[in-house]
């Protein structure tokens, strides 16, 4: 339907906030009547609102076919055997819905397909003729969050495309990967997102190498780092830490213990080792101090947690979101539980004596072999001085856990400084490799009759993210300003009085038959400043007004983005306000 009519639309305007509205997509959303919360994490789109969210998935859906995509359509109610078989039902713990039918079979509502559509295509394709292929869907998926917020930020279902591609070597990855990553990118800029590229984790899905999307705005959940001299970017849970040169740990000054009472904080002992001129000095800083943090490993279907403990340097904390990402898909907590553990001092804790107490310890990559330490000496009120890596103590390895800060080097160009930033992940890649393939035995016979391994690349988009990262982007204090691109329609037509009615009705025809969509506010009794309070809150691209001017075959045409006003021949209207997209 090109004519919309308020009169008959299903739609309510808020005046006021909803109490539950966080940020300012899920607020403007709400209020404008595009969605209406049904349940924690679960939305229902009004008219508007589907409108939005259908032309961003129309969009996407011709970048996809442009690079050769072919679209499939799965069930979102699986079978648990696939994801038992691809290691990823364990996996997946809390985060997945579960349940079972009459019979007693386990099922999950879907958070991604892999295993689907792996299983897919190796009943259909068995030679190396069929490929490549690259298959994709718009569907919905679920994730059992633990805390639904933010509107269509992070809810439990959402809409999603989600796309996979089958080749026979790496080669023919690295295309695939490379169609996608440029396909994304298009529709970014389609959608006038200000958006940045960024290196991540893989997490769950596995791979070699995936990349984040992610839109820039301050109610965005994900932080990422970008440089100041070169082009590097990367969520914070991907940056890697540039570590000094090690160093002959034999060379150092011998280990000392000092007392150091009432010293709960790093920066308490620091203070006091300044006045003490522990270890010889008196310019002793937090970044000098090893910060020893304990936390409890539980791997998934794990019966009992695993005690590790983290050293970072005493100016960082450690961040859990990062230590999270890399010991995924096991789940981190703080480790409390001290009276089980005499043999470690809580805030004292020291790294000498880990080992002999056989536990695990990973170290932040600055602390390299050959430096020396403020740390714990794993006595109550006791600190020790020159404690050294290698030569004091052995890590069982490193780890990407530390906070990482504004200012901190770049860890490509080692010249630049990172800027920390905010960010809303609209899109993920990943080179998956062979991990689905090997799952299930996903082979092509070659030319020679030896079986090749398929490789796998897949690709997500969040179809309603990308709604509410654009609201994010696109609104003021008035209301949303949405792009034209996905528009629920062209053109706002609002006649101030019940005089100009009958003209809009000629005009929206008009309009209509030249190919545009047209939102007509034929309110009856419904003064005109709240029509245009309406307007401004409902974010069409271009509001026509007829007015005082009406008599003399002008309108008023209202750029919502520009707040541009200019009058115009109504003769004019159709080859000015022409769709500049496909209907």
């Amino acid at each position: 339907m090109r004519l919309l009519r308020m009169s008959t639309l299903f739609l309510r305007t808020l005046r006021e906030d909803p109490a539950d509205a966080e940020v300012p997509s899920h607020r403007l959303l709400v209020r404008a009547g595009y969605i209406r919360r049904a349940a924690p994490g679960g939305y229902t789109f009004l008219p508007l609102g589907k409108l939005v969210l259908d032309r961003i998935a129309e969009l996407v859906r011709a970048e996809m076919t442009a690079i050769g995509g072919q679209e499939v359509h799965f069930p979102a109610l699986l079978p648990a055997e696939p994801y038992q078989t691809s290691g990823r039902w364990t996996e997946y713990g809390e985060d997945i819905f579960r349940l079972q039918d009459r019979r007693g079979a386990e099922h999950l509502l879907a958070p991604t397909h892999e295993e689907m559509v792996t299983l897919l295509v190796k009943d259909l394709y068995s030679s190396y003729r069929d490929y490549p292929v690259t298959l994709y869907q718009i569907q919905t998926k679920f994730r059992n969050e633990a805390r639904p917020r933010g509107g269509l930020l992070r809810g439990r279902e959402f809409l999603m495309k989600d796309s996979y591609s089958f080749d026979l070597d790496g080669a023919g990855l690295e295309d695939s990967y490379a169609a996608h990553r440029a396909a994304y990118q298009r529709i970014f800029d389609r959608l006038e997102l200000t958006y940045t590229t960024v290196a991540a984790l893989s997490g769950a899905m596995g791979g070699s190498r995936s990349e984040e999307f992610l839109a820039e705005a301050p109610a965005g959940e994900d932080t990422f780092v970008g440089c100041t001299t070169c082009g590097y970017a990367a969520n914070t849970e991907a940056v890697t830490t540039p570590a000094p040169e090690p160093t002959d740990p034999a060379s150092a000054p011998p280990m000392q213990v000092h007392d150091t009472p009432d010293t709960p904080t790093i920066e308490t002992l620091v203070d006091m080792a300044n006045a003490r001129e522990l270890g010889g000095r008196d310019d002793w800083t937090a970044a000098d101090t090893l910060k020893n943090v304990a936390v409890e490993v539980r791997g998934p279907g794990a019966p009992e947690a695993d005690l590790l403990v983290i050293g970072v340097p005493g100016d960082r904390d450690v961040d859990l979101k990062r230590l999270g990402a890399v010991l995924h898909p096991a789940t981190v907590t703080m480790f409390e539980d001290w009276p089980a553990r005499p043999e470690l001092v809580r805030g004292y804790l020291g790294p000498q004596v880990l080992g002999k107490a056989g536990v695990r310890y990973l170290v932040d990559p600055r602390v390299a072999p050959g430096t020396a330490w403020l740390t714990g000496a794993n006595e109550p009120g006791r600190h020790a001085t020159g404690v050294v890596c290698g030569r004091d103590f052995t890590p069982d390895g490193t780890i990407e856990a530390a906070t990482v800060r504004a200012g901190d080097p770049c860890p490509a160009c080692s010249q630049g400084a990172l800027e920390i930033r905010r960010g809303i992940e609209v899109g993920h890649v990943f080179q998956l490799g062979r991990r689905f393939a090997d799952a299930f035995g996903l082979d092509a016979l070659g030319p020679d009759g030896a079986p090749i391994r398929v490789t796998m690349g897949c690709y997500g988009l969040g179809i309603s993210r990308v709604m509410a990262a654009v609201a994010e982007q696109h609104h003021d204090d008035a209301g949303l300003v949405w792009p034209a691109a996905i528009a629920p329609c062209d053109v706002h037509l609002v006649p101030t009085g019940a005089a100009q009615l009958a003209a809009a009705e000629q005009l929206a025809e008009t309009l209509t038959g030249a190919g545009l969509r047209v939102l007509l506010d034929d309110r009856p009794g419904v003064s005109a400043g709240v029509k245009f309070t309406d307007a401004e809150l409902l974010g069409v691209p271009r509001v026509l007004v007829l007015g005082r001017r009406l008599a003399e075959g002008y309108a008023e045409l209202r750029t919502r983005a520009s707040s541009e006003r200019a009058d115009l021949p109504l003769a004019d209207l159709p080859a000015v306000l022409a769709p500049r997209r496909p209907s």
